[in-house]
């Protein structure tokens, strides 16, 4: 039933009605009422992504649309509307074990799409359901057959892995899977307390490992520096002069210096560092 069927109903009956009040002659209503009884049966209308199964005598005659089509009425029927376009189907697998016996839950979005109406119509009853029973089936499987560890790291190959066979199964429904993707991995909180531990331990280690490699770095320039000062005796004072240097240069820094390093630098006494810390 659609509205350009209504409308050639409502106009064959008026008009009937019509001719009838101007001549008082029934016989027009008894004449254009079947007919507009008809049209209203036969005319049927297709949205642009739709395909009507039309059968005959309960065989399958033709797929219909889009657009306006007829049918012969009481023989022919229209028992099943397919859209064609892309759907999108959600479905979880709840508390089910990897393959390490973890207990998880996914969440996942299927994108699927009918491109043999005659088969999604004549070969599975309910095909939406079927599609997304079919989905739900196989994500556990997976999840069975893959490590928790495997799941959280490598999504795309899963999600690869669920379309190829979700797509096994439904083709002979005249189906096809465009893409699944997981959304979520839920893990039970003691876990993700232990992995979050395990990480930190983790980051720990690396942190010591690259402060160990700096500190190796470090005496290694330190040996090489003292080869340097080493039978160079007024290099070294010069370094140990710029470093009371740059600790003098603070404002209010104080800096205690034994008798022996300051006779070593040729300071003399105190009266020296005085002069030193005015001129900085």
């Amino acid at each position: 039933m659609n509205f350009f069927a209504l409308l050639l109903f409502a106009a064959v009956a008026c008009g009937g009605l019509a001719v009838t009040a101007m001549t008082g002659d029934r016989m027009y209503v008894f004449a254009t009422m079947p007919v507009a009884l008809f049209i209203l049966a036969a005319i049927r209308m297709a949205k642009q992504w739709e395909k009507g199964v039309v059968l005959r005598l309960g065989k399958f005659h033709r797929l219909a649309g889009p657009g306006l089509f007829f049918v012969i009425p009481v023989i022919d029927s229209v028992t099943t509307w397919i859209d064609q376009r892309v759907s999108v189907t959600s479905f979880t697998a709840e508390q089910t074990l990897t393959k390490d016996t973890v207990p998880v839950d996914v969440d996942a979005v299927l994108f699927w799409k009918v491109w043999d109406a005659e088969k999604a119509a004549l070969e599975v009853k309910e095909y939406k359901s079927a599609v997304s029973w079919a989905a739900q089936t196989t994500l556990r499987d997976i999840i069975g057959r893959t490590l928790l560890s495997e799941m959280l790291a490598d999504r795309e190959h899963i999600d690869q892995e669920l379309r190829k066979v979700i797509d096994t199964k439904t083709e002979p429904w005249g189906i096809s899977v465009q893409s699944v993707e997981i959304r979520d991995v839920l893990i039970p909180s003691t876990l993700q307390d232990a992995m979050s531990r395990e990480a930190q331990a983790e980051r720990e280690r690396k942190a010591r490992i690259i402060l160990g490699t700096a500190e190796t770095e470090i005496a290694q320039k330190f040996s090489e520096a003292s080869r340097s000062y080493e039978g160079n005796p007024l290099a070294l004072q010069l370094r140990a002069m710029n470093i009371l240097y740059e600790g003098l240069k603070e404002k209010g820094a104080l800096v205690v210096v034994p008798s022996s390093a300051v006779e070593t630098m040729g300071l003399g006494t105190i009266t020296g560092l005085s002069s030193l810390s005015r001129e900085t």
